[in-house]
């Protein structure tokens, strides 16, 4: 059973917890977020993760590029490790830049997430042969431009027009373009999301 740190939501630290134990309680606990950005012939893009449908939680639903709870025994730096089991990606933590810890709290029937997210930002365009996959996790990765993503939230858009690959369950890769609408992605708060653009806006490059 895996144990997590668990905090006050001042981040003092006051013990450990297991995994469900903590969204049942919603207790606050430690989580690494991996934002990744491009920027393609003058644009700006973020990634985002196409969520497995196998998921217990937002099954289907788009969001963080890479994300996972860090341990009981580990620190901050070992939540790298996400990105590549997740999308299969190799990365530093020197090619990322730390954005800082944003809170982030979600309730919901019988699931209480309260997060203290470490958030990073790694600037580099992918292409999508590059990604591998955690078929459990992760079944598709979509570009979505980051001005517009955030008209979506913050703006007067209806819709984001976006170019990705989904996988089915054979391993086939299709290529897609679509639109997606605010409930497509993952219903993080208003704060987390605002806070996290404007932290993205200010630590590019």
């Amino acid at each position: 059973m895996e144990e997590l740190k668990i905090f006050k939501k001042d981040r003092t630290y006051i013990g450990t917890a297991t995994r469900d134990e903590i969204h049942i309680k919603g207790l606050w606990h430690e989580t690494f977020h991996c934002w990744i950005m491009a920027e393609i012939e003058g644009k700006e893009y973020l990634y985002f993760q196409l969520r497995s449908k196998r998921k217990k939680d937002y099954p289907g639903l788009l969001d963080i590029t890479a994300a996972g709870h860090l341990l009981s025994n580990e620190n901050v730096e070992d939540g790298i490790r996400e990105v590549e089991e997740e999308i299969g990606i190799k990365v530093t933590m020197d090619e990322l830049t730390y954005l800082g810890v944003i809170p982030y709290e979600k309730e919901l029937e019988g699931f209480i997430d309260r997060e203290h997210a470490h958030v990073y930002l790694l600037q580099r365009v992918i292409p999508f042969e590059y990604f591998t996959l955690q078929a459990e996790e992760v079944s598709g990765i979509f570009l979505v431009p980051f001005e517009e993503f955030y008209q979506l939230w913050f703006g007067n858009y209806k819709h984001v027009a976006m170019v990705g690959i989904k996988e089915k369950e054979n391993g086939e890769r299709v290529r897609i373009t679509m639109k997606a609408d605010k409930d497509m992605f993952v219903p993080h708060n208003d704060s987390f999301y605002k806070d996290t653009l404007d932290a993205i806006k200010s630590g590019r490059n």
